[in-house]
């Protein structure tokens, strides 16, 4: 049975953040809000954790898994950026969108594309997520919480916490979020090529 915690969306309760580290650290699946939809969450680090997070989204090792990072410069520890990347990553964060980049050796292998070797990031504008990321002093690993063979993200934290009471650990209730995922832009190119269309304004890369 997973825990519930409901969060100010604007300003984060820090004894329930620091509960919520812990519960990662422990190995748990947090489902929680973003600037889009609600994403599932796990320690980068804890392999069996990432296991269940592919598992309850319905994905195999092919599928990207997310970055959410705190700020740009911590991407750029996990991803090869370049000045030119760097400023359209610079115009863009904090937002609602997805930048697939050329992994570094600080991601472990099984979390970057077996045949591109290329890892998800993002900087969400959330307080919520902000502060998770602030106490845990390193990025989370995470995806959009759509269930398998579903089309639409889950967005509601009580209908997340009726379907996933028994598979995740912990529900953060942030309110309701948006049913638009991120946009999901690929820098590795010569030009930045848009991936997926959702939040975030893609004029800024030229798309």
């Amino acid at each position: 049975m997973s825990q519930f915690f409901q969060i100010h969306p604007d300003n984060p309760q820090l004894r329930l953040i620091k509960q919520a580290v812990q519960i990662i650290d422990n190995g748990g699946i947090v489902a929680l809000p973003t600037d889009s939809c609600y994403a599932l969450v796990c320690h980068l680090d804890d392999r069996d954790a990432v296991t269940r997070l592919r598992k309850i989204r319905g994905v195999d090792e092919k599928h990207h898994l997310t970055l959410l990072c705190r700020d740009l410069s911590e991407i750029a520890l996990y991803a090869k950026v370049d000045n030119r990347q760097y400023r359209m990553l610079k115009a863009a964060t904090p937002g609602p969108y997805t930048f697939i980049l050329e992994a570094t050796k600080e991601v472990p292998r099984r979390l970057s594309h077996p045949s591109r070797k290329t890892i998800g990031l993002r900087v969400p504008e959330n307080a919520i997520t902000h502060a998770l990321l602030e106490e845990l002093k390193q990025p989370l690993l995470g995806t959009t919480l759509i269930l398998p063979d579903e089309a639409e993200p889950m967005t509601d934290p009580e209908q997340v916490r009726q379907r996933l009471e028994k598979l995740v650990d912990l529900v953060i209730d942030g309110g309701a979020c948006s049913l638009v995922p991120t946009s999901v832009i690929d820098m590795t190119r010569d030009a930045p090529e848009l991936v997926r269309q959702g939040r975030g304004d893609v004029s800024l890369f030229g798309l």
